[in-house]
This record gives structure tokens, C-alpha cells and sequence, in this order.
């Protein structure tokens, strides 16, 4: 039985059915619930992305819009040219998108935009987010790497251009496939590693220590990149080319352009293989959680429970590419008649589901986790001075690279070593900061917290709200907290330290958006209120007329 949706254009169909065997078995009828439609006044292009209890898609005509899970216009971007089809969403809901002309765009999650830059070509593949909220581009035979507030951390350039990937290792770094043959998995600090395989692959993964390559023809490798001089070992092969793959655990679900998904074993063997909702697949996406594995293509999508069992399966007609399934069961495809459609597909959601970020990250970097010591005078104020501009020099240059967490401890260092330690003065310390908001992260954010709120100095203490407010991430609300208690105590009274306080908390509402909006605003009303020094209220009113933007 069909469902039709009558429109005076073409439509999106679908029809699901629940059950246990392949497309010809007997099925039972699942009564879906259509949510909504909106017109997107353009050909989607590329996948919607859907986090954070929202979507955002991309269209021809160069707009980017966001929906609300519930079909509410959130915002409109316009690039003001061609953009390429990868969007990607950080965790706090920036979302990054490329012209086709190289321009790079960070947006926020209400569609400001954050920052831009140049990155001297066309996108070669999607745009990855490390655990940390960096930004992995691969544009012009070259690989970039960018905090989340923009600031260039470092530059690969490639021998070949990038055949397939990247995509994010369980390392935290990024594995990718260049023509020619070339396979390189890069670390987080920009070191690359040459993986050793006979041709280029076609999809890359890690799966605990092994990278497991799979190849056009249906072969499957595995090779561990930590030994010396490995060489891959052959699995058995699959029965038809990968269209695409996730891992999950020790396990590798793949797509295969017969129409059947294939789970895989940590040595490469294959658990199960399964028919999806279509005899073959030119295209596919494959999303794999604690729910099961889901299947996606322009002709619809399949559901399977981790035994392989079929859930349900659902075609579609007049999709204009691949579509999205989010954390709470619902499926999101463009139509082509320039419609996004949704569906709701099943009750089961992922535990995070009512988080307004999206999924934590599986692991950390260990920027800014331990505490650093204090130093034991082994500098002197000149060789800080020195250092601090060695360091800035290379900032502004993107060269930071491997020396980023050597960098940052040692930056931590200065900041903390002031006169009560009778070490640093005051302008070093605050260097320091400023440098360390340059390259700091999500995970440098617990210990500047803690250092803005323990510091006696005025100056350096208004330092660390700035560098706060220039990371901009503060995904567990961490900083914004010891911003307001600041403002609620009335223990702190130096003008300097309060505007600070301000400039911080409208630049994280402006970074993670909504979910800060409450404690930010109530930040903000406090600073402004008439017994606060007129500097400090101009700077929250300021905050707030840049909020209502």
C-alpha cells in the first residue's frame, strides 16, 4: 500500500515494511507517521545533516538552511556562490561549508557566520571535526587543520590528490586515500603515516589497532600501522564492491552495491550479509550505533538489529540524493522537487538524544587534562619574551603542529608562575593566555576555567575570560558558570575583570548558540544593571545588541 502525498509538483514517496527476511518475503505493513515538508527553493545537493535536534541542508543555488526537528525554519545562509556538497556539523552545531571556490565558512548554530578563509581550492572530499572541535579540510592537494575559532594549527601537503576520505580514525586523527595508491593515516598534529597497500582502497577504517581496507573489487585488508614495515593481510573478500562503511566497536558494517550490508569481524570474516531495500546501490551512506545498523541510499533505507535480523525497510521515489537519519528515528530526504521530507521510522532513539549537542566524543586529546607544575626557575623574564614571540611568530604562520601540546603546557605554565611564585610579570602571564586562546580547545577549557576563577590578579584574571571567550567551546557549560559567578557574587568589582567577564559570555552564546542563550543573557542582565561601572554595562549591552542580531 502507498502512501501518497498529493502535490501540485513531483513528490517524495515511500512505503515501509517491517520483517524478517529479504525484499521478495512476505512483509507486514508499518503504519509511519509523515511530520513535515518544506521547500527549500533549490535542489538539495549532498546529504542533509542532522544533530542537535536539528537539519541543515545544502542547495544549488549556494543557500544553506536549517529546520528544526520539528519543521521550523531556523535560519537562511546565503554564500553568495556555488558550494560544494559536504556540510559538516561540529558537536555544538557549527556548521562548515565551502564554496567551490575555496572560501571555508564556519557557521554558528544560529547561521552567523564565525569566520572564513581561504583555502586556495575546491573541497577534495567532506570536512572532518576531531574530538576536540578541529577542523580536518582537505582542499587543493593539501590537508588544513583549524581550531573551531579558526586559527590554522597546521598544512600537509599531499604528493597525489585525495581519491576517497577522509574520514576520523579512532585515534582522533584522519585515515584518507590518494590516487596513484597512496594511503596516509594522519595523526591530530599533522605527523602522517604511509600505509603500505597494494592499490588505492576505496574505503578506509580503524577498527581498535588494525586500519581495514576495503577495495573497488571486493577485496578486504587489514594492516596494523604501528609495526614497522607491515604489510596488509587479505580477508575474505566480499561478494560486491563497498559503497560506503562505519565502524563500531571492533565490527565494520559495509554497504555493497549488490544491495546487501555486511557485518565484519575484527579479523576481517564476515558475521552476516543481508538484502536491504533495493537489488543494487550506486550510492549509499551507512549509519551504525547502539540501535543497529541503517542502510541509506536515494532509493531508501533499511533497518537491521546488530544480529542481522531486518527491522524494517523503506523505498523512496524522487529522492534527489542519499538521506539522513537522525538520533530520534526520523528519515530526511531532499525531493526533487526542491521539498525536504521527513518521516517518522521507528521509536527507538539513540541515548543522547535529548542532549542539545550532539554525541560526545569516543576519546581526548589530553589537552589541558593534568594540571601543569609550576616552574623551578630554569627561565629567566628574557628567555619567556623570547619564547613567547618564537611562539607567536609560528601561531600566526599555521606551523603549530607537533608542538601544539608541548606548547600549550608550557603556556599554562607561564600563566600560572606569577609573582607569588616570584617567577613571571604580569604582561608575560597574559601573553601567555592570549597565545593559549589561539590554540586552545574544548579541552583546554576545565583548566582555564578553573584558573579564571582561582586567579588574585585583575589583569591576568580578565586575560583568561578573553581566552575563554576566544576558544569559544564550552559544550559542558563549564566556563559560562564561572562567568556567572562573577556576576552574582558582588565580590568582584574591577571593571576590567567584569567586561571581560561580558566580552566571554556573549562570545560563547555566539559559538554554541542556544544552549548557553539562558545563562549568557542572565550574565549579561546583570552586568548591565545600573549600579555596575558604565565600561562594564556599555560591554554587556554591547553583548546583547550582537545576541538579538
Amino acid at each position: 500500500m502507498r502512501f501518497p502525498f498529493l502535490l501540485p509538483v513531483l513528490f517524495c514517496s515511500f512505503t515501509v515494511f517491517a520483517q524478517s527476511g529479504g525484499p521478495s518475503a512476505n512483509n507486514t505493513e508499518i503504519n509511519t507517521v509523515w511530520l513535515w515538508r518544506q521547500a527549500v527553493g533549490g535542489a538539495v545537493i549532498g546529504r542533509p545533516t542532522v544533530q542537535a535536534q536539528s537539519v541543515v541542508v545544502a542547495t544549488d543555488g549556494g543557500s544553506v538552511k536549517a529546520y528544526s526537528a520539528s519543521g521550523r525554519p531556523l535560519w537562511t545562509f546565503s554564500a553568495r556562490g556555488r558550494i560544494s556538497p559536504h556540510i559538516t556539523r561540529s558537536r555544538e552545531g557549527t556548521s562548515y561549508i565551502c564554496r567551490t571556490n575555496g572560501i571555508f565558512i564556519a557557521l554558528s548554530r544560529i547561521g552567523k557566520e564565525l569566520w572564513r578563509v581561504n583555502t586556495g581550492g575546491a573541497l577534495s572530499g567532506p570536512v572532518v571535526v576531531g574530538w576536540d572541535g578541529r577542523v580536518f579540510v582537505p582542499a587543493a592537494r593539501k590537508i588544513m587543520c583549524y581550531t573551531a575559532a579558526g586559527s590554522l594549527l597546521w598544512t600537509r601537503e599531499l604528493a597525489n590528490a585525495v581519491s576517497a576520505g577522509p574520514w576520523l580514525d579512532q585515534s582522533g586523527g584522519i585515515l584518507l586515500a590518494l590516487e596513484k595508491g597512496d594511503a596516509l593515516r594522519i595523526d591530530p598534529y599533522g605527523a602522517a603515516v604511509a600505509l603500505k597497500l597494494p592499490s588505492t582502497p576505496r574505503i578506509l577504517l580503524s577498527s581498535g589497532a588494525l586500519v581495514i581496507a576495503l577495495y573497488s573489487n571486493g577485496d578486504v585488508q587489514l594492516l596494523d600501522p604501528s609495526l614497522p614495515n607491515a604489510k596488509p593481510v587479505n580477508a575474505p573478500r566480499l561478494p560486491s564492491p563497498p559503497l560506503a562503511a562505519a565502524s563500531r566497536g571492533d565490527t565494520v558494517a559495509a554497504v555493497l552495491a549488490n544491495g546487501q550490508v555486511a557485518l565484519m569481524s575484527p579479523n576481517g570474516e564476515t558475521r552476516w550479509i543481508a538484502d536491504t531495500h533495493a537489488r543494487q546501490l550506486h550510492d549509499a551512506a551507512v549509519v551504525y550505533d547502539e540501535r543497529g545498523i541503517y542502510v541509506l541510499s536515494a532509493g531508501g533505507a533499511s533497518a537491521f538489529a546488530v544480529d542481522g535480523k531486518r527491522l524494517w525497510f523503506t523505498t523512496l521515489k524522487n529522492a534527489s540524493g542519499v538521506p539522513a537519519f537522525d538520533d530520534n528515528g526520523v528519515l530526511y530526504s531532499g525531493g526533487t522537487d526542491w521539498i525536504l521530507y521527513t518521516w517518522k521510522l521507528e521509536e527507538r532513539a539513540a541515548r543522547h538524544r535529548l542532549t542539545l549537542y550532539g554525541p560526545a566524543p569516543p576519546g581526548v586529546y589530553g589537552k589541558g587534562i593534568y594540571p601543569p607544575v609550576a616552574f623551578t626557575g630554569q627561565y629567566n623574564e628574557a628567555e619567556v619574551r623570547e619564547k613567547l614571540d618564537a611562539i607567536y611568530r609560528e601561531i600566526l604562520a599555521g606551523r603549530v603542529g607537533e608542538n601544539e601540546r608541548e606548547w600549550l603546557t608550557w603556556l599554562m605554565n607561564v600563566a600560572q608562575s606569577g609573582d607569588k611564585q616570584g617567577m613571571f610579570s604580569i604582561n608575560l602571564r597574559i601573553a601567555a593566555l592570549q597565545l593559549l586562546s589561539r590554540i586552545g580547545s574544548g579541552e583546554t577549557m576545565p583548566w582555564l576555567s578553573r584558573f579564571f576563577r582561582t586567579e588574585q590578579e585583575p589583569l591576568v584574571q580578565a586575560a583568561a575570560a578573553y581566552a575563554i571567550g576566544g576558544i569559544g567551546l564550552d559544550p559542558n557549560g563549564i566556563a559560562i558558570r564561572e562567568l556567572l559567578t562573577i556576576a552574582t557574587e558582588g565580590n568582584v568589582h574591577d571593571e576590567r575583570v567584569l567586561s571581560a567577564t561580558a566580552a566571554a559570555a556573549g562570545s560563547l552564546c555566539r559559538f554554541s548558540g542556544p544552549p548557553l542563550f539562558d545563562i549568557g543573557a542572565r550574565i549579561l542582565v546583570l552586568l548591565s544593571n545600573p549600579d555596575r561601572p558604565q565600561s562594564v554595562r556599555q560591554q554587556a549591552h554591547s553583548e546583547l545588541d550582537r545576541l538579538r542580531e
